[in-house]
């Protein structure tokens, strides 16, 4: 059971972090600028989503069996990456004009979601855990357990 919330953090942990990011001034790119940033996050995510979930797929040594599952798995894992990204960029886009009311909402929405996709997460990825046979849940829980797989994987930079 921990591996599985392990993997629904570790998916939502994807989405929040790379979300994060200070809000820029009001006005600060035009329109055309701004819509091709967010197309470039949204390439971005996706890329990273995919990354990850090929990580996962690769570790949890998914077999071709498995592979109806695990889709569901990889599909909840798309979806909650959208919708985090989603809300966040809404957040984002309104913060410059938020009430102290609204900010709150925001992130209670942004909660409610990370909730709401754990618990899909949840549900698609019990089956898969439940269909492997003990040496592959053995490694499954590992997985799980290793302090970098609750958190996005990140590019390590070259700086020093």
């Amino acid at each position: 059971m921990k591996s599985v919330l392990a993997l629904a953090v570790l998916a939502l942990a994807m989405n929040v972090g790379a979300q994060t990011t200070a809000p820029s001034p009001a006005g600060a790119a035009s329109p055309k600028v701004a819509s091709g940033a967010v197309a470039g996050q949204s390439s971005a995510r996706d890329s990273h989503v995919e990354e990850h979930i090929s990580e996962l797929h690769s570790a949890l040594k998914i077999t071709p069996d498995q592979e109806a599952q695990w889709s569901k798995v990889a599909d909840s894992m798309r979806d909650n990456a959208r919708t985090m990204h989603d809300l966040f960029e809404a957040r984002h886009n309104h913060f410059a004009s938020e009430t102290a009311v609204e900010n709150l909402k925001s992130w209670g929405d942004i909660a409610q979601a990370h909730a709401d996709g754990n618990k899909t997460l949840l549900a698609a990825f019990q089956p898969l855990y439940d269909s492997m046979p003990d040496a592959q849940k053995k490694i499954a829980d590992e997985v799980f357990r290793r302090p970098d797989t609750h958190r996005p994987a990140r590019k390590s930079s070259k700086k020093k």
